[in-house]
């Protein structure tokens, strides 16, 4: 393969999802070599202007022989692992495959580098979750774990194997407690997409209704291209280290709701139904980032408010329905 420009390579797996696409593009930005893991049928809508500057490679990646074959044959300077069941609710649904996908391949992938890449430096997409239901808020990277789904389980055992791999082996490893970040990009069935679509359907005759659960559950929401510049950052350091990213502030859906409907000149609560239904069966609570860390160590702090990041994605919905 040919080498880029600076001669650094990565791979993403997950890259088609919101989180690999912005990583893609700033890693593209500085002259990477990008490959790119994605399941077979993944929409690459939002990689469409990339594709003629990186490599993908359709794979399950529950397989470790290919994570082997791939390594050696791009042999990566980074690898940031973004694959994973992301939507909390499946994993009541399906919590074997939540282990599956979010442990186990974070599990082979850590093999992989200790015995085949070692020079590999590895990044893991952790979560608040792990956290769950907290003793304490806002949250540092020492806050003790109490994870409240098969979801938070799942990462908090990958998040765990990453400590342990880089304590026991040696390897460059990182996980980065991520706090809910949102993006133009987000898939429509979370509800800050759901929100963002319904104002913009709303205000142009297209809706009548938005039907939401517990409207009061609060979350502390950061912008995702905000957050891939701390990913990267995390493995440009000279000891490996884990990271909270997040905004320190926390926000209701409420609070998402006015923003989202103020910015179309809308009252919400005229559009705006809530349905018990909808509920989740546990819910977190108390989930707020301290990023001092990160800010301290890497120089990162979040650039786009609470705000912007509500007006950027409705105004986001508002540009696919005059395209329709």
């Amino acid at each position: 393969m040919k080498k880029s420009k600076n001669g650094r390579r990565a791979i993403i797996a997950g890259i088609a999802g919101q989180d690999g696409s912005y990583l893609a593009e700033l890693l593209i930005e500085r002259g990477y070599k990008v490959l790119g893991f994605m399941k077979k049928g993944d929409d690459t809508s939002v990689l469409s202007h990339l594709l003629k500057e990186i490599v993908l490679e359709e794979t399950e990646l529950v397989q470790k022989d290919d994570i082997i074959r791939w390594t050696r044959i791009f042999s990566p300077d980074e690898i940031y692992n973004f694959a994973g069941l992301s939507f909390i609710p499946d994993s009541w649904d399906d919590p074997y495959r939540a282990i599956q996908v979010n442990t186990l391949l974070v599990a082979a992938f850590l093999e992989v580098i200790k015995d085949h890449c070692r020079e590999s430096r590895f990044y893991q997409a952790s979560t608040s979750e792990i956290f769950g239901a907290p003793p304490e808020s806002p949250q540092t990277e020492s806050t003790p774990h109490n994870p409240m789904t098969p979801y938070g389980v799942s990462k908090l055992a990958a998040h765990q194997l990453v400590g342990l791999f880089r304590k026991m082996h040696g390897i460059f490893a990182v996980s980065g407690i991520l706090y809910n970040h949102e993006s133009p990009r987000r898939p429509e069935r979370f509800v800050t997409q759901k929100i963002a679509r319904a104002a913009a359907e709303i205000t142009k005759g297209k809706r009548e209704k938005l039907k939401l659960g517990n409207i009061e559950a609060r979350r502390d929401w950061g912008f995702a291209g905000d957050y891939v510049r701390a990913i990267w950052m995390m493995l440009q350091t000279d000891t490996p280290e884990d990271y909270i990213v997040a905004t320190g502030e926390s926000h209701s859906i409420k609070d998402f709701l006015q923003a989202a409907f103020k910015h179309v000149g809308l009252d919400w609560e005229k559009w705006v139904e809530v349905d018990p239904t909808l509920v989740r069966i546990v819910d977190v609570e108390r989930l707020v980032g301290d990023y001092t860390k990160a800010r301290e160590k890497l120089g990162w702090i979040p650039k786009v408010s609470f705000e912007e990041l509500v007006r950027m994605m409705v105004d986001s919905q508002l540009q696919k329905i005059e395209v329709v």
